[in-house]
């Protein structure tokens, strides 16, 4: 199966922006997962939603998110607020500045993508982006919302120029 791109949109350095795609480094296709099972009856076992203080089964529907604000207080979030604080996507990795590869721990680079020009219009821009980078011998550091989800601005780093792309990993 051909890989499938996790995040489209634009790279910008400067006055030069070219559309990309994201493409995951790594795949957990061939990861072996294994089902908790009831031993007597070779059941699958099933995870409730249940209260913690009586036990008792709790529906999807009387379920809220909260914020733990102390021990057993917590402060409700309702969606409209989640919504509200979500980060504006523009679709745009800016790249802010340029390092050493030596500044960057590896502690820091957990999801690694690859970079990739999308489609041919994107080849050019990304060629110029991707010689500078290369030129500097640094790699790029920039920001990116990847979704609307809170806490989802990355700084992504591209650490090392591959023979196509760029391979870029979010920090932790």
């Amino acid at each position: 199966m051909a890989p499938r791109a996790n995040w489209k949109g634009f790279l910008r350095l400067s006055l030069v922006t070219c559309p990309i795609a994201l493409f995951p480094a790594t795949s957990e296709s061939d990861k072996i997962s294994f089902n908790q099972i009831n031993k007597k009856t070779g059941h699958r076992i099933r995870y409730l939603k249940v209260d913690a203080d009586t036990g008792e089964e709790v529906s999807n529907e009387d379920i809220i998110k909260g914020y733990q604000v102390d021990k057993d207080r917590y402060l409700e979030v309702t969606k409209d607020e989640l919504e509200n604080i979500a980060l504006e996507s523009t679709r745009t990795i800016e790249i802010d500045e340029f390092v050493p590869r030596t500044e960057i721990d590896d502690l820091y680079l957990v999801r690694p993508y690859y970079i990739v020009p999308d489609g041919k219009a994107g080849h050019d821009a990304y060629a110029v982006i991707r010689e500078t980078i290369r030129s500097l011998d640094q790699v790029a550091i920039g920001r990116v919302v990847l979704s609307h989800q809170p806490r989802t601005r990355h700084r992504l780093r591209s650490p090392r120029q591959r023979a196509y792309g760029h391979a870029a990993a979010l920090p932790i």
